[in-house]
C-alpha cells in the first residue's frame, strides 16, 4: 500500500492493515505535467484528486479572460470542481498543473462503493469535506474584508514557500489583487 495514502488516512481514522488495502485498490495513482489539465470547464468531473507531490490550482475565466484562482493546492491536498463532481454535472472549473505533480485519484462510483464498504471512510471525506468548507468560509470572509496587505501575509503564512515556486501573476489573482500591487506588497 501508499504509504503516503496510509499516512494521509491515518490522520483522521484508523483502519487494519486489511482495510487499507481495500482503500487502495479505489485509487489511481496519475502523473500530470505543468500546465497538464485534471479537469477543464464544460466537460463531465469523474475524480477528486489527494495531491501527494506537485502544486496545482482550480480557477475559471471570466468573459474577458481573465483568470479568477478559487484555489491553490500541494501536498495532502484534494482538488477537484468538487460542485460538479458530487451533482455529476458538467465542470465550472478548470483544474491544472503548477508544476509536475501526482496524485491518487477516485471516481464518484468508487467513493461511493468504498463508503458502503467501509463507514470509516465516509467518516474520513466528511471531515476532510467539513476541512474544505472552512477553508472556503475563511477565503471568502478573507476576500471581503481584509486588506491586500493582509490577504498576502496570510497567503504566506498558509503557503510557506510557495511564493518562491508559483508565478507572482497566479498569486496576484488567488489574492485578488494586481500584479502591481502584489510587487508592492512582496517588496
Amino acid at each position: 500500500m501508499s504509504d503516503f495514502l496510509k499516512k494521509h488516512i491515518s490522520e483522521l481514522i484508523h483502519l487494519t492493515d486489511d482495510e487499507f488495502e481495500t482503500v487502495q485498490t479505489f485509487f489511481i495513482k496519475k502523473k500530470f505535467r505543468k500546465r497538464q489539465f485534471l479537469v477543464q470547464e464544460q466537460q463531465p468531473v469523474t475524480e477528486i484528486y489527494l495531491i501527494e507531490k506537485g502544486i496545482l490550482k482550480s480557477s475559471t475565466l471570466d468573459s474577458t479572460g481573465k483568470e479568477h484562482i478559487l484555489q491553490l493546492a500541494t501536498a495532502h491536498w484534494w482538488i477537484s470542481d468538487f460542485a460538479a463532481f458530487f451533482k455529476e454535472e458538467i465542470s465550472s472549473l478548470a483544474v491544472d498543473c503548477i508544476e509536475d505533480s501526482e496524485v491518487y485519484a477516485i471516481s464518484y462510483e468508487n467513493l461511493n462503493i468504498l463508503c458502503s464498504k467501509l463507514p470509516a471512510m465516509e467518516h474520513f471525506f466528511r471531515i476532510k469535506s467539513n476541512f474544505g468548507y472552512v477553508a472556503l468560509q475563511q477565503r471568502i470572509l478573507s476576500l471581503m474584508s481584509k486588506t491586500a496587505r493582509e490577504r498576502y501575509e496570510d497567503f504566506v503564512k498558509q503557503y510557506p514557500g510557495f511564493i518562491d515556486h508559483i508565478p507572482k501573476q497566479l498569486i496576484a489573482s488567488y489574492l485578488g489583487v494586481s500584479r502591481e500591487t502584489l510587487s508592492r506588497l512582496y517588496s
